[in-house]
């Protein structure tokens, strides 16, 4: 497991370098950044072998496009395990974090798992337009989760990495939600060094299943995982909110963002803040979990 360490946090490395570091801000209104991200995510897939769709739509009158690769499972195929990443950012940053980390992990993922024979089929979507101005409706999570539900897809389970690069072991670092109720506050981690999955209430097994299967990948990061009700608006920030608007159970995985990483949304969001040994981690735990809710 040394050496595929190794190799993992080296791939993780290049693919945020060449997002945030190389390309820079991604963002429809400048269609050459987003065109630069979507050949290299599709070049990345095609040199694994895999096969990709693109899922196109209309986002405030320009194409935004999401990219798909699918792999049928063995025995419940019609129960789909989907893991997904917003490739888009805010004008003003270049997204080392937000979101150039989690699609690194989305990648690295879906290169672990390609020989996985599934009991259930495996999706694995990178997702445009989750940043303002697009969010909420015209997100390309949006369009997939709508889509779904009117293919009558049956998704069992969707992951969102959202910002999963950033983390710290100084006591403090660390903010609670500002909708969790204080004297809850005791129960929740000072110290920003843990990756948190976080469902809504209808989720909970969900929860429960991913914390069993990522806790089998990787016992040197820890993981914080919680339900919550939706009125906490801060669970509702990324593309897993889409899914949970369908029915759908989701989580979203994360550093907890503006809880922990100073760097949200500015100009400092950059490669060489990153943790990439703990995003190694991240994407070891995330890629036990997907063969455990695969079967």
């Amino acid at each position: 497991m040394k050496g595929n360490r190794a190799t993992i946090e080296e791939n993780l490395r290049l693919h945020v370098d060449r997002l945030a570091g190389l390309i820079g801000p991604r963002t429809l209104s400048n269609p050459k950044t987003i065109q630069a991200t979507i050949g290299y995510i599709e070049g990345q897939w095609a040199k694994m072998g895999c096969s990709h769709s693109r899922e196109c739509y209309d986002a405030m009158g320009d194409e935004a496009t999401n990219l798909i690769v699918e792999r049928p499972g063995t025995k419940r195929a019609d129960e789909i395990v989907l893991l997904g990443a917003h490739y888009d950012t805010v004008f003003s940053t270049p997204g080392a974090d937000d979101n150039a980390s989690a699609v690194a992990v989305l990648i690295e993922v879906s290169r672990l798992l390609r020989e996985h024979s599934g009991k259930r089929t495996a999706r694995f979507v990178a997702f445009a337009c989750e940043e303002p101005p697009y969010f909420m409706d015209s997100m390309g999570s949006q369009h997939h989760a709508r889509q779904s539900r009117e293919r009558g897809d049956n998704i069992v389970g969707m992951l969102c990495l959202e910002m999963v690069g950033y983390y710290s072991l100084e006591k403090g670092s660390q903010s609670v939600p500002p909708g969790i109720p204080k004297w809850m506050h005791r129960f929740f981690p000072k110290r920003g060094n843990f990756l948190a999955a976080v469902g809504n209430m209808p989720s909970w097994k969900l929860c429960w299943r991913f914390r069993r299967g990522f806790k089998r990948g990787t016992r040197r990061l820890p993981l914080f995982s919680i339900c919550l009700p939706e009125r906490i608006s801060e669970i509702r920030l990324s593309d897993n909110s889409s899914f949970w608007d369908q029915g759908y159970p989701a989580l979203m995985l994360t550093d907890t963002s503006f809880l922990r990483n100073p760097n949200y949304h500015q100009s400092t969001d950059t490669p060489d803040t990153l943790d990439y040994p703990r995003m190694t981690e991240v994407t070891l735990g995330v890629a036990s979990a997907m063969r455990t809710l695969l079967g």
